[in-house]
């Protein structure tokens, strides 16, 4: 379900890291080389970046497949960044909240894509839901298990915690909750990229001078490109990849 790339660098063009690979997400939305569950990706999709001095990102987000849009394919020509997260969607479940409920979601400085399905939406996550202020719940941005697990994680973040404990525990309890769910969350603030793997593919390319990209599938066919191993926590810079165990659920 879905593909996601976030990079963090250089100043480079939407269209270098999105649409310019062979295998770059554009393409992924129809012809995916990796994704283990669904084929084809055209049930919306969002790019979100980050335009110094503003910490706080700019968004495009559609509800059709990034290929129809011929809108996008002009701005990733020119908008440059040294930071963005892309998305293209395989939605779950049909659903009437339109370009909503395509990531990236974003609030403040974040922003954050999920990769995956919870198992037994909604009914299993009820428990998990109870976590959140009322007024948080109700503000949802899309009836979708993404949106919820990106409110509980982002109830997390403004209680100051640390990313990486805060997408692992987050991860950890919906898992929990949810047993057999695939629960793959990618979240950037501009600077660092937060990530972990919990049922489905993430691979990291990181190069002296050229950034780091965090992504659900290589782009293209360098080397340089390293597996991220199932239940791990990565944690990156535009310089750094630090891989961290995800331990499992407490019974």
């Amino acid at each position: 379900m879905c593909r996601h790339l976030a990079y963090v660098g250089p100043p480079v063009t939407l269209g270098a890291v999105l649409v310019e690979p062979e295998h770059g997400l554009y393409r992924q939305s129809w012809a995916p080389r990796r994704q283990r569950y669904g084929t084809v990706n055209a049930d919306g999709f969002g790019v979100g970046w980050y335009a110094p001095p503003d910490p706080v990102p700019a968004r495009y987000r559609r509800a059709g497949p990034i290929w129809a849009d011929r809108s996008f394919a002009d701005l990733a020509r020119v908008v440059r960044a040294g930071a963005l997260l892309g998305a293209v969607r395989d939605a779950t479940l049909a659903g009437a909240d339109a370009e909503a409920a395509a990531a990236p979601f974003a609030a403040g400085p974040w922003l954050f894509s999920h990769n995956g399905a919870v198992a037994g939406w909604p009914g299993s996550l009820a428990g998990f839901a109870g976590e959140l202020p009322a007024g948080e719940l109700l503000s949802l941005e899309a009836r979708n298990d993404s949106a919820l697990v990106w409110a509980v994680l982002l109830h997390r973040l403004r209680r100051a915690e640390e990313p990486a404990r805060a997408v692992a525990e987050t991860v950890r309890e919906a898992a929990g909750a949810a047993p057999g769910s695939r629960l793959n969350l990618l979240l950037t603030d501009g600077t660092t990229i937060t990530a972990n793997t919990w049922g489905d593919t993430l691979w990291y390319r990181s190069l002296p001078g050229a950034g780091t990209v965090v992504a659900s599938e290589p782009y293209d066919d360098d080397p340089h490109w390293c597996e991220v191993p199932d239940r791990t926590v990565l944690t990156a810079t535009a310089t750094d990849v630090l891989l961290t165990p995800l331990k499992e659920p407490s019974a």
